[in-house]
């Protein structure tokens, strides 16, 4: 049976690239947010959903983070990491002095920062759901712009006005592929988690890290982000190498468990590995 796999759509975001990379031969199911994403898969309209989670320049995907953490129960099975680079799309004839509007995703109007400051500083930036939606905006009114890719320029047969107008050239997205479980132990793997540890408690914190610490895990990244409870009180995100299921990581994630009063495990996933980059 072919796989069915949730994207944020329309047609022609790095999603969808995401997407066909994960796998070309899948039934591509497109949704008009992250959170649209999540329920499908939840609801088994889906059998997977491919989820942008953080970006070289911009950081985390807030939206994406909040799904993990409060919103769904499924697992990472898998992350991949795109090379971003984005175009700056007209209608065809417009030039660039008659723009005075940008549409684009919070995310790729936050990476061309510089550029649409530097070059359209009297434009009026309009966030859209994707980088496609805004490029359907665009195509419907004058003197608009969108930042898009190149495939949604084709496929809605948009002008390029500029192209690789990101504002860093090493700008790439990390995509997690979510499902009902997570993957087997590879021997190359990551594990991501969210904890809440007492405020309250001087140096719980250092406790709950002191678990990866004394066993030798090393931590590849930590963050934080608000409990949407109350203000001051924070979900700490974690990710970690190794798996959920080897022994040392299996002790740690039980001794903060113990000490945290929120506790999730997002899943364990193979590490991404670039062609060609050393083993």
């Amino acid at each position: 049976m072919t796989k069915r796999l949730a994207f944020l759509g329309p047609a022609g975001t790095f999603s969808e690239q995401a997407a066909l990379l994960c796998d070309p031969q899948a039934q591509l199911l497109s949704f008009a947010t992250v959170a649209a994403v999540a329920a499908a898969v939840d609801s088994g309209m889906a059998d997977e959903g491919i989820m942008a989670i953080e970006n070289s320049l911009e950081g985390s995907v807030t939206d994406t983070l909040d799904v993990l953490i409060h919103e769904s129960a499924l697992l990472i099975r898998r992350e991949l990491v795109l090379p971003i680079e984005h175009c700056l799309l007209v209608k065809p004839g417009t030039t660039a002095d008659q723009v005075t509007t940008v549409y684009s995703h919070p995310q790729a109007l936050g990476q061309c920062r510089r550029f649409l400051e530097r070059c359209f500083p009297r434009a009026r930036v309009e966030a859209s759901l994707s980088t496609t939606a805004a490029v359907e905006q665009m195509m419907q009114q004058d003197g608009a712009a969108a930042v898009a890719t190149m495939r949604a320029a084709e496929l809605y047969k948009a002008q390029v006005l500029a192209r690789a107008i990101q504002d860093n050239q090493n700008n790439e997205t990390r995509f997690v592929l979510v499902a009902a479980s997570d993957s087997a132990a590879t021997g190359r793997d990551k594990t991501s988690l969210a904890f809440s540890v007492p405020q309250d408690r001087p140096g719980s914190l250092v406790d709950a890290l002191k678990e990866f610490s004394d066993r030798r895990i090393n931590l590849t990244k930590i963050e934080s982000r608000p409990t949407k409870q109350e203000l001051g009180k924070y979900v700490f995100l974690v990710d970690l190498e190794g798996h959920r299921t080897d022994p040392k990581v299996a002790q740690a994630l039980e001794g903060v468990q113990a000490l945290a009063y929120f506790f999730k495990v997002f899943g364990s996933y193979p590490r991404f590995e670039a062609a060609g980059s050393p083993r």
